[in-house]
């Protein structure tokens, strides 16, 4: 028989005592109580409901985090649900580590236009008539902002002033982004803003810049070196007229980094015309991990990776994703010159496949791939889990 002593034990328990026991664990281990059992869940999910019009969002939000106390998470509800005009909603989640979720997508029906958004995080700006919260808001995830609603989100943002991560995305319309940061701003994500067009960046402090849609114009006015960079652009251009010249300052942010994410396409059009012919004094001295996203519907793709790899002397894991939907840019009438000088691969321990449906086709580029790596072999895993260590030294 299932002893139910102790869930029986808590279960008699006052919500108010139950919210006390929860204050004394890590934040973590404090919201896995929520799988419990359904008392705790509901705990965790009650929601404040408020009703007002668009210019009261961020007062809304700002009292809403004023309430929240950190120490006793179960004091105050954890969720908000904001109503405003006939059909415009919002839901705010505070989680853990300091983190919130402003989410405007819930009764967003109207017709979009495009629109523009600007994050300044400087002091002098702070609008202090707003209430500033007790809980210190280190991380952001923005999604589904309207150009409705674009004012406001702007408002929240500026006004959170300790603010580390910002994440923006699924923001329908958005065209142009500026960000000018003096604080603590150091990781920058924007998903699948398909509209956006141009990205200004003015900060020196970014270490972390995920970027997932299709080529905008980047431009960093202020040097910075990221650490770890997804340039996820394997839709394409969002513009027609995109020369290398206009990805230099980004190619500069990117050039120190140890995790990087790269279309095959973004080097062959737009930084190998760059680095070339001077290619050996452009390398990635400190790259360790690469994903390498890719189409590959021709045997000539391999050339490019091939190239790339021979600026990476560091590399110590590489990931080859293999998308028959991303984009290949026009080829020109030279093919890929390779490398005049590097230095053999040493430090590769792995190179795992992923989305081929071909084990021939992982086969053929990673006999291409072991020919510039000097010393042991590293582990080949294909996309279905298995190794191909063993078939390629036969």
């Amino acid at each position: 028989m299932e002893d139910t002593s102790i869930e029986d034990l808590f279960g008699n328990l006052p919500d108010e005592i139950l919210g006390s026991i929860v204050s004394f664990l890590p934040n973590d281990s404090a919201l896995e109580t929520s799988l419990i059992s359904t008392r705790w869940r509901d705990l965790w999910n009650q929601v404040v409901v408020r009703y007002g019009t668009r210019e009261d969002i961020s007062g809304a939000v700002s009292e809403f985090l004023a309430c929240f106390d950190e120490l006793h998470p179960l004091n105050h509800p954890r969720k908000l649900q904001f109503h405003f005009g006939e059909n415009g909603a919002l839901f705010a989640t505070i989680a853990t580590n300091s983190k919130l979720l402003l989410d405007f997508s819930a009764g967003n029906k109207e017709i979009e236009s495009y629109y523009e958004l600007q994050f300044m995080f400087t002091k002098d700006i702070i609008n202090h008539e707003l209430v500033h919260p007790s809980f210190l808001v280190k991380t952001l995830y923005l999604k589904s902002v309207s150009y409705l609603t674009s004012e406001v989100a702007s408002s929240i943002v500026s006004n959170l002033e300790h603010l580390e991560n910002l994440v923006i995305t699924n923001c329908s319309g958005l065209q142009s982004l500026f960000i000018e940061s003096e604080t603590k701003l150091k990781k920058l994500t924007i998903l699948d803003c398909l509209q956006l067009k141009s990205l200004h960046l003015r900060t020196s402090k970014l270490k972390s810049f995920r970027f997932r849609g299709t080529l905008s114009r980047i431009w960093p006015e202020s040097h910075f070196n990221l650490n770890d960079a997804m340039l996820d652009f394997r839709l394409g251009p969002s513009y027609s007229d995109f020369k290398a010249q206009d990805f230099n300052e980004t190619l500069l942010t990117i050039k120190n980094s140890q995790v990087l994410t790269l279309c095959e396409w973004i080097f062959e059009a737009l930084i190998w015309p760059s680095i070339f012919p001077s290619s050996s004094n452009f390398i990635f001295y400190k790259l360790k991990e690469l994903r390498w996203i890719d189409n590959y519907k021709d045997e000539n793709n391999i050339d490019a990776l091939v190239s790339f790899l021979k600026l990476c002397p560091a590399l110590e894991q590489l990931f080859v994703m293999n998308d028959a939907k991303s984009y290949s840019a026009p080829r020109s009438k030279s093919c890929m010159v390779q490398a005049a000088t590097f230095t053999k691969v040493e430090h590769l321990k792995l190179i795992k496949f992923m989305g081929f449906t071909s084990q021939m086709s992982e086969i053929s580029v990673a006999e291409s791939l072991i020919k510039l790596i000097k010393g042991k072999l590293p582990k080949i895993e294909t996309s279905d889990g298995s190794y191909l260590d063993a078939m390629l030294m036969q």
